[in-house]
C-alpha cells in the first residue's frame, strides 16, 4: 500500500481510507459484524487511515471503529471530528465550536474510542457565531495535553484556512472532491498547499454515483439519506447518467470500474491527497483498492477533466439548510 504524507505535516497515511459514517447511519440498513469485517480486511489490505465523527450514529460508529481497531491501534491513524451536534433521538442541534465545547467533545470521543489519543480531530463545520482563532485555539491546548495529535479542519473557506492555521498547524482539509465535485479547485486547493495543508476527499465516489451502481431513486434503500439529495432527484439524476455514461466508456476500454477509474482521477491529483471513500462492505473496500492498480496518462486524465468538467454535475450536492454550512 502506498502511503502519503498529508500536505507538510509529517503524517504519513496510506494512500486510500476507509470512511466508516455508513457504518451506522445514512446510507440504509447496516451490519456491526460485516462493517468490523470490512474494517479488518483494511487493514489486511494496508489502509491505515479510518475516518469517522461523534455525529455518525449517533455517537455508535466512534465506537464500533474503536472496538474493531483496538488490535491494530498502533498501526493505524484514526480520524474524528466535533462540532455538528446530535442530540440523543438523533436530532440535529446546531454547529457548535466554543472552546469549552471542543473539550468536552473530545473527551467523549476519547471514551467512545477507546483511546489516549486522536491521532487527527477536525473541526467537522465552521461555527459562524464563534472566532476561528478560539476554536482552533481551544484545539491546539488539546495537543499541547496529548489528546490529540493532529488538527483538521472540513468544509472551511480559503480566509478561515488561513485564519486558523495563523493559530496552530492544520495537517489536513477534509472536504468533498470527486468527477462531479471540483469547485475546490479553483481557490481552496491553491490554498492548502501554499500552506502546506493536505486534502482528504471524502465522497470521492461522488457518494456511490460514480460506481455506475444507482440508475434510478428506487435504488436507494427507504432512510438513505441521498433520496433527498438533490443530485439524485429525478429531472437532475437523468442529467447526472450522461455525465456517469462517458466515464463508464473510458473505464470499461481501460478494463477496470467506473468506481475504480473515478478514484484513481482522485489520487492522481497530488501526493497530498488520501481520499477516504466509505463502504460497508468487504467486496467494495476490495474494489476501491483495486483503484491503486489504475494508471492515468496524461491523455487520459484530459479526457476525464472534458467528461467531467467543473460544474458538469445537475443540482448542488447538499439541500439548500446543509448547503449553508459548507465553506464558510
Amino acid at each position: 500500500m502506498e502511503k502519503r504524507e498529508l500536505g507538510r505535516s509529517g503524517l504519513k497515511v496510506s494512500a486510500i481510507g476507509l470512511g466508516c459514517m455508513g457504518m451506522s447511519e445514512f446510507y440504509g440498513s447496516h451490519d456491526d459484524a460485516e462493517s468490523i469485517r470490512t474494517i479488518h480486511r483494511a487493514v489486511e489490505l494496508g489502509i491505515t487511515f479510518f475516518d469517522t465523527a461523534d455525529m455518525y450514529g449517533p455517537f455508535t460508529n466512534e465506537e464500533l471503529v474503536g472496538r474493531a481497531l483496538k488490535p491494530f491501534r498502533d498501526k493505524v491513524v484514526i480520524a474524528t471530528k466535533f462540532a455538528n451536534m446530535r442530540g440523543s433521538k438523533g436530532e440535529f442541534l446546531g454547529i457548535n465550536g466554543r472552546p469549552e465545547y471542543v473539550r468536552s467533545a473530545c473527551e467523549a470521543s476519547l471514551k467512545r474510542l477507546g483511546v489516549e489519543t486522536i491521532d487527527l480531530y477536525y473541526q467537522h463545520r465552521v461555527d459562524p457565531a464563534t472566532p476561528i482563532e478560539d476554536t482552533i485555539g481551544a484545539m491546539a491546548r488539546l495537543v499541547e495535553e496529548g489528546k490529540v495529535r493532529h488538527l483538521g479542519m472540513s468544509e472551511a473557506a480559503p480566509d478561515t484556512i488561513r485564519r486558523a492555521q495563523k493559530v496552530h498547524r492544520i495537517t489536513a482539509l477534509q472536504t468533498e472532491y470527486s468527477l462531479w465535485t471540483r469547485d475546490l479547485e479553483s481557490d481552496i486547493l491553491p490554498v492548502i498547499r501554499e500552506l502546506g495543508i493536505g486534502l482528504v476527499p471524502y465522497s470521492p465516489l461522488g457518494r456511490g454515483f460514480l460506481t455506475g451502481k444507482i440508475k434510478k431513486p428506487d435504488t436507494l434503500e427507504q432512510g438513505d439519506f441521498r433520496r433527498n439529495s438533490p443530485r439524485f432527484q429525478q429531472g437532475n439524476l437523468e442529467k447526472n447518467l450522461h455525465l456517469l455514461a462517458g466515464l463508464e466508456k473510458i473505464a470499461a476500454r481501460k478494463g477496470c470500474t467506473a468506481g475504480q477509474l473515478a478514484l484513481a482521477w482522485v489520487l492522481a491529483q497530488g501526493n497530498d491527497i488520501a481520499p477516504i471513500p466509505g463502504t460497508k462492505h468487504v467486496k467494495y473496500l476490495e474494489e476501491n483498492v483495486g483503484a491503486l492498480s489504475v494508471s492515468l496518462t496524461p491523455e487520459e486524465l484530459n479526457e476525464l477533466d472534458a467528461a467531467a468538467p467543473p460544474g458538469a454535475a445537475a443540482g448542488q450536492r447538499y439541500p439548500d439548510a446543509s448547503m449553508k454550512a459548507v465553506h464558510l
